[in-house]
């Protein structure tokens, strides 16, 4: 949470804004999320704030912070979003993971459905990951994301993709790891 708070510090380049949205209160918090003109840092902190404090009034916000661009954006996002505790949070994060045109930006949303261990998880897992098998697929990290994703959530309908995953160079570890941790099949 101080990393987040720090950045967000940091990006408000000593706006007293900042300050007021550190202690204002849920309704405040929630009203800043619709006000017009707000920077994209004030946005998040008031997002990342409600969604910690379980508040669902967060949740577009935090998803749209979810599928953003910048990784530290998206960590935080996902890291309040797991807080929130709203069940439209993991079909949220299923689409954004199982999105080609969005690969680049899926290894958030990947984690989240990880931690969230939702009944979407697995089959948005294993659609991202076929996807990602190539040997030259720029978005191996994504990839390796979910293999790793794959062998916590401990699916036996992983297996075949996880053989296949073996071959893959910078896969390969994590996938004999995760096929180890699979209930005999």
């Amino acid at each position: 949470m101080n990393d987040v708070l720090e950045r967000l510090r940091a990006e408000a380049g000593g706006s007293p804004e900042y300050e007021v949205l550190l202690a204002a209160g849920p309704d405040a918090l929630a009203d800043s999320l619709t006000s017009a003109g707000l920077p994209l840092w004030a946005r998040e902190l008031a997002a990342y704030r409600l969604g910690l404090a379980g508040d669902r009034r967060a949740f577009e916000s935090l998803v749209l912070l979810l599928n953003h661009r910048d990784p530290p954006r998206c960590a935080a996002a996902a890291e309040a979003l797991a807080a929130l505790g709203d069940p439209r949070t993991a079909r949220a994060a299923a689409a954004l993971a199982t999105n080609g045109l969005r690969t680049a930006y899926a290894l958030q949303p990947v984690r989240l459905l990880t931690a969230l261990r939702a009944p979407e998880s697995v089959p948005a897992l294993l659609t991202t990951l076929s996807r990602l098998l190539s040997p030259n697929d720029p978005y191996w990290r994504v990839a390796l994301a979910c293999v790793e994703g794959l062998g916590a959530l401990g699916d036996p309908r992983a297996r075949e993709l996880l053989t296949r995953a073996q071959s893959h160079p910078r896969l390969a570890v994590a996938a004999t790891t995760a096929l180890r941790g699979l209930p005999p099949g």
